[in-house]
């Protein structure tokens, strides 16, 4: 199926930057710088982060697509400068390295749960370096600088975005699917961005043990997009199906093993007369239901409710004290190697699970909507909003 939305990016952890091209945005979205910056240093946030966090600023510099402050149609492409390339620039370098260096650096113990070994296997790649830069969670930086563009288009049909930590480890994991009302009272600027703001002491207390003991932590996030409208995304084809695409790119998100959408697993579990939402009218003719299990939306259409997607992210598998491994020189039993790494990185995951959910989102939008201005798209969007009004006439 064909997508407006089209994004990729390019470069490696420790190389000398990230280059992120975003296509098919119309022209005449506002650009919101603040929204932007914000974005890249809230994916940096949160406690259990690792020291590369203390070295990186990330700017995404716009070098294309966007003229006084608005979208040009064309592509947006992008630069994000990796201050730490400098300690690397012998290491990494697209011309010669330094093969003593090179050498030092190789990962030949691959890490059980990473790409190592896959991949090595897979580009037939002596250095396992060649692979775990590329799969790092760098790549990241270049998705939640062009979600923060999808966030801009969405916001002009009144779309808002917002995420928060659900549970760390078993801390929290008991708790319901959270509310629109409750993930967007989270505070941005506390350790974990956690949804229950109660359990935030006792989270931290736990990600200060698994740092003593050479250990990493997983849990869960939620991101809720508010205020959908209704008609995104298809029943007709099982590419075209909205849910199915959300839990396809938030999969994609590092770590992140099993997505649900609402409140999927509590249903799971009981009677369908439980698992549904009623459907009403209310006194102004809008359809509205008084629950959201479905999490927004129907046979992979939004039906008008909040689009609630969760994101089960396991621990990070670089783990300071290692695991059993393979030594590909020897082909021996050796613990794998260490790379500095985080002991948890949930607040920021919800951060990229929020971009990958509005580029979804806006994809679908302008699958629903099509036009190449804004103007168009408001046309058009108004000219849905009254046909839904007066249907089925």
């Amino acid at each position: 199926m064909l997508r407006r939305l089209e994004l990729v990016t390019g470069g490696e952890s420790h190389g000398p930057g990230l280059t992120i091209l975003l296509t098919g945005l119309p022209a005449g979205v506002p650009v919101d710088s603040e929204l932007l910056a914000s974005d890249l240093k809230r994916r940096q946030h949160g406690y259990g982060r690792g020291r590369r966090m203390q070295i990186e600023r990330d700017v995404a510099e716009i070098r294309g697509g966007v003229r006084d402050g608005e979208t040009l149609g064309s592509p947006v492409a992008f630069w994000v400068e990796n201050r730490d390339w400098k300690n690397w620039e012998n290491i990494m370098s697209p011309g010669k390295v330094d093969p003593h260096m090179a050498e030092v650096r190789r990962l030949k113990a691959p890490r059980p749960g990473h790409v190592d070994l896959a991949g090595g296997l897979k580009y037939q790649r002596r250095d396992l370096r060649d692979v775990l830069e590329r799969a790092s969670a760098r790549e990241t930086t270049g998705r939640v600088a062009a979600g923060a563009f999808a966030k801009m288009l969405l916001r002009e049909f009144g779309v808002e975005i917002r995420s928060g930590v659900r549970f760390l480890g078993p801390i929290g994991a008991d708790l319901p699917t959270p509310t629109w009302e409750q993930v967007s009272q989270v505070d941005e600027e506390s350790p974990l961005r956690a949804i229950a703001q109660d359990l935030e002491e006792e989270m931290v207390a736990l990600v200060d043990r698994a740092k003593e003991e050479g250990e990493t932590l997983g849990g869960a996030v939620t991101v809720i997009a508010h205020n959908v409208p209704i008609g995104l995304g298809s029943h007709t084809q099982w590419n075209e199906k909205l849910d199915g695409r959300l839990a396809q790119a938030v999969m994609s998100v590092p770590a992140v093993k099993a997505v649900e959408i609402g409140s999927a697993l509590e249903a799971c579990r009981g009677f369908g007369s439980d698992a549904h939402d009623a459907i009403q009218r209310d006194d102004e003719g809008r359809w509205v239901r008084p629950t959201n299990r479905a999490g927004g939306t129907e046979g992979g259409i939004t039906n008008g409710a909040d689009v609630v997607v969760t994101a089960y992210k396991k621990p990070i598998s670089t783990l300071r004290k290692g695991l059993p491994s393979v030594d590909l020189d020897t082909m021996e039993p050796h613990t794998s190697q260490y790379e500095r790494s985080d002991v948890t990185a949930l607040p920021a995951a919800g951060v990229i699970a929020e971009a990958m959910v509005a580029l979804v989102l806006a994809d679908a939008l302008l699958e629903k909507l099509g036009g190449d201005s804004l103007a168009e798209l408001r046309a058009h969007y108004e000219a849905t909003r009254a046909q839904q009004r007066v249907w089925p006439g």
